[in-house]
């Protein structure tokens, strides 16, 4: 009885254990599988153009991606005048990620003007190291009434140690 007890409990047991490295294998050490996780923190270059592709600047910025769907963002544009995003990312299909991005804006004078909200797609490269896209930035003012419509196209690589 103590025998079949002792075996009932070891098979599994085993079975576990020998998966073990074929599951610590599938991952990369960059937030999930090889060739498309967009998990972890990005450099990147953003490009702001007025979607007729007339070019209104370029800044870097960084962009974390957390486990379980949120994100932060931080960009050259001084703090005085637009609080850090923050945001949510969902896996759309193969190595793209659908992501949106909320931060408030301030004028010169710390007085706030409205917010603005980032909505676009990535794609992670097939060596999860670089990611590529567009969005569209909607500026509004303090009372929630679109001022702007802007375009962006951003590139990224992978912040890494």
């Amino acid at each position: 009885m103590k025998m079949t007890l002792v075996k009932s409990i070891m098979a599994p047991l085993f079975v576990a254990c020998a998966l073990l490295p074929v599951v610590v294998g599938a991952t990369d050490g960059k937030g999930g599988t090889q060739g498309g996780r967009i998990q972890g923190t990005w450099d990147t270059q953003v490009t702001l153009n007025d979607c007729a592709g007339h070019v209104i600047r370029s800044f870097q910025g960084m962009l974390t991606f957390h486990d379980g769907g949120t994100l932060m963002d931080g960009t050259t544009t001084p703090s005085a005048l637009r609080s850090p995003g923050e945001g949510v990312w969902s896996h759309t299909t193969d190595n793209t990620f659908a992501f949106r991005i909320k931060a408030f804006n301030f004028n010169a004078q710390n007085v706030y003007t409205g917010w603005s909200i980032i909505a676009g797609e990535l794609t992670v490269d097939q060596t999860g190291d670089a990611m590529a896209g567009p969005a569209t930035v909607k500026v509004y003012d303090p009372n929630g009434v679109l001022l702007a419509t802007l375009c962006a196209d951003a590139t990224g690589t992978r912040f890494d140690l």
